[in-house]
């Protein structure tokens, strides 16, 4: 089973970095980086590595390729799409169904967690940890990365606020009707 799972991952990372480098479009680009970023994630699930899996997910997946879309819609797509053609005519519907699922699958969740809350039991997971403490490591991950290394954290924020900034002053047009702005 790890193998098939390896196997699948590596496909999605392969998958996702050929699609990054042919595309044409640079949103299709951005998404197959989503794809190589998520292959990434499972091969940390797949080492129990599920912490590293969620900051992949969210800093890397999530922030990072969203200031990379924000960034190409900022500086403008050359080519514009027809709305009206369907690429792929069960799209929309099967989207619908889609959505219709995972709204489905949350409220129940909600409903799930709201009755286990109220009948004031655990859920029964227990996660067995060497020292006991089931927080220790996030604990001292935390305590090292916001004490010994916070620097480097605040000059990367700088970095990318600065990187935003120069963006939005590169991608300014100038008017087209030749009056000072």
């Amino acid at each position: 089973m790890a193998f098939f799972v390896f196997v699948c991952a590596a496909l999605m990372i392969l998958g996702g970095a050929v699609g990054v480098i042919i595309s044409q479009h640079p949103v299709h680009a951005a998404l197959s980086l989503i794809l190589t970023l998520f292959g990434v994630a499972v091969l940390y699930v797949a080492q129990d590595a599920h912490f590293l899996a969620a900051v992949q997910v969210i800093v890397y997946a999530g922030a990072i390729v969203v200031l990379f879309l924000f960034v190409i819609m900022l500086l403008g797509v050359d080519s514009a799409e027809d709305l009206q053609i369907e690429p792929i005519p069960v799209q929309r519907p099967l989207a619908a169904i889609v959505a219709l699922g995972i709204v489905g699958v949350i409220s129940a969740a909600i409903v799930q967690a709201r009755s286990t809350i109220a009948s004031g039991t655990r859920s029964g997971i227990d996660i067995p940890t060497v020292s006991g403490d089931a927080d220790g490591n996030i604990r001292q991950l935390a305590r090292d990365l916001f004490s010994d290394h916070v620097f480097a954290f605040e000059l990367t924020s700088v970095l990318l606020v600065v990187a935003v900034v120069g963006t939005v002053l590169l991608a300014r047009r100038p008017d087209k009707s030749g009056a000072a702005s």
